[in-house]
């Protein structure tokens, strides 16, 4: 597999995958600085021996293979992409196009997406308990697993029931198993926007909107609405996120359901960010409501579920954002009071709290703050939305704070993540 293949430093299977596909050894020469009887000759023994650090970054930089598949840290051209020229793609573009799609874990998932939506075009009897059991597991979240083998797993599987949606069903099978594959799109596009992958994340939630809809199940259509309202809400479009989490409180309806209590809730952090302060505060107390009346099933710690720990969570970052730090340091200590100290969910909560300490007046000691969240976070969740927080709140201070010890501190966590 060419992902094990890049995580041991280990370029000939790589550069056979690439020349598969149609590219040429002089342009893997071209893009790597290796010759190409060299090249060629590494992919017939089946192995590249111990390249030098060097080599590695002037092979993944050639290639645009992410620093973090090699074991090193964030390319530049990941932080920068080039700008699209508009003209006809050259070699080298065409070459970091197919090989982008060889060697990342998102050609998985973006496989597994267009199998979803060509199943959608299709209409033969089968028992979809395994879907259903499929969705409900991978519900609990990551579990001490990484994104990208989170991502794999889910990958395979909706591959494996993308097929089922062409197949006549009972009314009632046919509903399940559109719920249970739209659950299993929606989780696949938490994880591709908690890695930062925001556009594929956005595509994916789209196409699981579409399976949900199948399903005639308003509760699972709102609860992919709200999920997907929360990428332009961490991505730079707060006015897109808060029109989303309006439909998806539409679609939820008035009763006390996950999805309700999501919606209302993402609905007032896209509030809180565009300035509609009133409507924030309106949104928020609706989804304090909500969040009281659930169900135990309805509040349990998963995906699909709204517990206590998500509550806060959400609360924290809508006050952040209305200014109200007292209010937002309560939450941030209650749901840290219920996370993992291995989880994300701690993370972010500890960097909204470096913010609260910027918005106190303090940006020192919140880049102090955020140096601290960092050194304690997994290192499987220090890239993606973790890394985004942490940058947009190193941008937001002045210059003389990130040239200060605690500024170039976080500067410095930042380019290792």
């Amino acid at each position: 597999m060419v992902v094990d293949a890049l995580r041991c430093r280990e370029f000939a299977p790589v550069f056979a995958a690439a020349h598969r596909h149609g590219i040429s050894w002089n342009e893997l020469d071209e893009a790597t600085g290796l010759k190409a009887d060299r090249i060629s000759d590494y992919v017939k023994r089946g192995t590249y021996p111990n390249p030098r650090i060097e080599t590695v970054e002037r092979i993944a930089d050639g290639l645009q293979i992410p620093g973090w598949m090699v074991g090193l840290t964030e390319r530049p051209w990941e932080l920068t992409p080039p700008a699209d020229s508009g003209r006809e793609m050259s070699a080298v573009n065409r070459r970091d196009l197919l090989t982008a799609g060889l060697v990342l874990p998102l050609a998985g998932i973006s496989a597994a997406r267009d199998e979803t939506e060509a199943a959608l075009a299709y209409a033969g009897v089968e028992d979809v308990t395994d879907v259903e059991a499929a969705a409900e597991r991978y519900s609990a979240g990551y579990r001490g697993r990484a994104p990208e083998e989170m991502l794999g797993l889910l990958a395979g599987r909706l591959k494996e029931v993308a097929p089922l949606m062409k197949l006549k069903h009972t009314t009632a099978v046919g509903k399940d198993l559109a719920r249970a594959v739209a659950q299993l799109g929606g989780m696949a596009a938490i994880v591709l926007h908690d890695m930062g992958r925001h556009e594929l994340a956005e595509q994916w939630f789209v196409t699981a909107v579409k399976v949900a809809r199948r399903s005639t199940d308003r509760q699972t259509v709102a609860w992919v609405q709200a999920r997907r309202a929360m990428v332009p809400l961490n991505y730079g479009a707060p006015r897109v996120a808060a029109k989303l989490a309006a439909e998806a409180r539409r679609e939820a309806g008035s009763g006390e359901t996950a999805a309700a209590a999501l919606a209302a809730s993402v609905a007032a952090r896209a509030y809180a960010l565009t300035g509609q302060h009133e409507e924030a505060d309106q949104a928020l107390r609706a989804a304090d409501r909500i969040a009281g009346l659930l169900s135990h099933g309805e509040s349990a710690d998963t995906w699909l579920g709204y517990c206590e720990q998500k509550h806060h969570v959400h609360r924290s970052q809508a006050l952040t954002s209305m200014t109200n730090t007292a209010a937002a340091r309560e939450a941030q200590l209650a749901g840290i009071a219920l996370s993992t100290r291995m989880s994300m969910t701690r993370t972010l909560l500890l960097l909204d709290g470096a913010v609260c300490v910027r918005r106190d007046g303090d940006p020192f000691g919140a880049c102090e703050a955020a140096v601290e969240a960092f050194d304690q976070a997994p290192d499987r969740f220090r890239a993606g939305l973790v890394r985004r927080r942490a940058v947009e709140l190193f941008n937001s201070v002045p210059d003389n704070v990130r040239q200060s010890t605690a500024g170039r501190s976080l500067g410095a966590a930042l380019i290792s993540a």
